[in-house]
């Protein structure tokens, strides 16, 4: 039996008011779909992680992973406030109880977002801890300056969680070490020092490049102990990872789905494609490969709701994902040949959108060294 069908079908209500007209319009002007994010407040889904004593829904890993889920196997994009769910955790896990009371409740009624995640940048990508953006402490404030690049979402959040080095990396006995957490109030930080530039790419992402010029903000805006955030960061990094999987899972759902719907119904030659195996074989193997990443998704989440390290699953989870969605594209590109190139059928959305998750949150070739090394016990390759 499907697990929580409740959820899925209160996900399926939103969607429904979300047609691929709706997301093929904001393409088109390159809009963040405000209505959508909006509704998905107002339902509650966007709190599910935050503890009900601060007003969420508190429940676990696996629900919002389903939600997530759902959401691309209606055919909509979560990638638009996905952050919402995971970014808080850096917040809730190792802030302060004077700013979860701050800032909790106020992020699980959408007065405000919390949607931004500032680390990478131009000039180190994935090797976090030789980021240059610098925190100084100036009394009772914090003073940044640096860039940050691949910000999603920045334009459309009242806060982002943001790592900077505080010791630089040459006074450090470990480049894990010197990095610290820190919840920015982004209107406050745009009116002195803060400069948001968006980044057009191939699908309506809403990424940004940051840049930091003396940005003075309250010390308290510190989350947990100075010089810890890499650990920090580490922390929620495992349901990131599982999430966007799921993400990836309702992908291949949706495009197998379209697939099969289009196969069974366009006549070629007298027959319906569907009949021919070079249709039915790719989706066939496909289906296959989505439904092995999907038990990969719900062991991670099950470990991880558990308390347990997740590492290992949540990465193969990212990799199976990100592999049989991206497949699962290009088949219903096959599938639907000529029309699968035209907006109107949403395939072609979809396809752009789900090839950025091989890339981010993390390339599939680190994803493949963690497990050589970690899991394998093979010598480090970089």
């Amino acid at each position: 039996m499907e697990e929580h069908k409740e959820l899925r079908k209160g996900v399926q209500t939103v969607c429904k008011d979300y047609p691929g007209n709706y997301w093929q319009a904001l393409d088109k002007e390159e809009k963040y779909p405000q209505e959508f994010v909006q509704a998905l407040t107002n339902s509650g889904y966007l709190a599910t992680l935050i503890p009900e004593k601060y007003g969420g829904s508190g429940l676990n890993l696996r629900a919002a992973s389903v939600i997530l889920e759902e959401i691309q196997a209606n055919g909509c994009n979560g990638s638009a406030c996905h952050a919402q769910m995971y970014t808080m955790g850096v917040l809730l896990r190792h802030g302060s109880e004077a700013q979860k009371e701050k800032y909790l409740a106020d992020i699980a009624s959408g007065k405000l977002r919390l949607q931004a995640f500032a680390v990478t940048e131009p000039n180190v990508g994935s090797d976090t801890t030789r980021i240059q953006t610098r925190a100084e402490k100036v009394g009772n404030t914090y003073r940044i300056n640096g860039q940050k690049i691949w910000t999603s979402r920045s334009m459309y959040s009242d806060l982002m969680v943001l790592l900077a080095r505080t010791t630089p990396l040459d006074k450090v006995s470990k480049k894990t070490h010197g990095l610290s957490a820190f919840l920015v109030d982004l209107k406050k930080a745009t009116q002195s020092g803060l400069t948001i530039r968006p980044i057009q790419t191939m699908m309506n992402h809403s990424t940004t490049e940051i840049f930091f010029d003396n940005l003075e903000i309250p010390s308290e805006n510190l989350i947990g102990e100075e010089g810890k955030g890499f650990y920090y960061i580490l922390d929620g990094m495992n349901a990131e990872r599982l999430l966007i999987a799921s993400e990836c899972i309702g992908d291949a759902k949706w495009f197998i789905q379209k697939s099969c719907e289009y196969a069974n119904k366009r006549v070629v030659f007298d027959r319906p494609i569907g009949q021919n195996q070079g249709i039915q074989f790719p989706l066939a193997r496909v289906y296959a490969s989505m439904c092995a990443a999907e038990l990969m998704v719900q062991k991670g989440c099950e470990i991880f709701d558990s308390g347990l390290s997740c590492a290992k699953e949540a990465n193969m989870s990212l990799l199976l994902s990100s592999e049989a969605s991206w497949e699962a594209a290009n088949a219903a590109i096959q599938t639907h040949g000529g029309f699968g190139f035209a907006a109107e059928y949403d395939i072609e959305r979809k396809f752009r959108e789900t090839r950025l998750y091989q890339v981010a949150p993390l390339s599939k070739n680190l994803i493949l060294s963690y497990i050589a090394e970690h899991v394998l016990g093979l010598p480090r390759s970089y």
